[in-house]
């Protein structure tokens, strides 16, 4: 699927950290992030609840929490689907179960152009004109992001905010910068589309800075055949073979809250 929707303009998410290592210090990060959703919410629970608290201003009743359904070599990632579930609890929206993220990308410990080599893809029904909400883990290079908001609003939906714990971008905002856009457009021409199966207006911000270093399309190419050939190496070495990957066979249901979990999160 060619990206061809960008973020709206103006779109920088909410976030709680701007390195990842203080999300991994928590005792309960490896347990959560190789897919121990009970693990998962006593994470946010206890780091980020007050902090998602604090911004109830921001997010309107009625909203649409939606995250990636990642898959990383050690496992199910569970902290993105529970943060959706708290965000729903929180600011009284719902949280999407539909949307199902049918490749699996392996970003953790790619580089960037590994990461424009393994993008996203998604499948499952949107709700024409509700208004979704991002939410993730961590977004540095902000693909996953720009993937999901593509497929949300082709199908209809409207991307209304994002929330992620981790935002260690070089640049805090998700909309690309337009002399960076030029630039991309001016040096390569319609080959940069047919490169990426991306248009350069819905690259990400750090993405299209990332890319405006590039002199030509043939290093790009280079460097992109180059990413591929090290995703494999990778992958290998954790003995996953990336031939032979298959969609997930459906979402994973965003963990339920208990009534002591849900009362937890009363913070009147």
């Amino acid at each position: 699927m060619i990206r061809s929707k960008g973020f709206p303009q103006g779109l920088c998410p909410l976030s709680l950290f701007s390195r990842d290592a203080d999300l991994k210090a928590h005792a309960a990060y490896k347990a959560a992030k190789a897919g121990d959703e009970e693990a998962a919410l006593a994470l946010l629970i206890d780091i980020a609840v007050a902090w998602l608290y604090d911004h109830r201003a921001r997010f309107e009743p009625g909203l649409v929490f939606i995250a990636p359904h990642a898959q990383e070599a050690t496992g199910d990632n569970a902290i993105p689907q529970a943060l959706a579930s708290i965000c729903a609890a929180v600011y009284q929206g719902v949280t999407d179960t539909e949307v199902v993220q049918t490749d699996r990308v392996y970003h953790t410990g790619a580089d960037p152009m590994e990461r424009m080599a393994a993008r996203a893809q998604f499948q499952g029904h949107i709700l024409p004109g509700a208004k979704y909400v991002l939410v993730d883990d961590v977004t540095s290079l902000g693909g996953t992001l720009a993937e999901l908001s593509n497929y949300i609003q082709l199908h209809g939906g409207v991307v209304h905010d994002a929330v992620v714990l981790v935002n260690a971008g070089r640049s805090l905002d998700l909309v690309p910068q337009k002399k960076f856009v030029a630039l991309i457009k001016e040096r390569f021409d319609d080959e940069f589309t047919e490169i990426f199966g991306i248009e350069p207006h819905a690259l990400t911000a750090n993405e299209a800075q990332y890319l405006a270093g590039f002199r030509s399309a043939d290093a790009l190419r280079n460097r992109l055949a180059a990413a591929e050939q090290e995703i494999d190496r990778r992958l290998r070495s954790k003995g996953i073979a990336r031939a032979t990957q298959t969609a997930s066979a459906g979402a994973r249901v965003a963990p339920e809250l208990s009534d002591d979990q849900a009362s937890g999160l009363d913070h009147e």
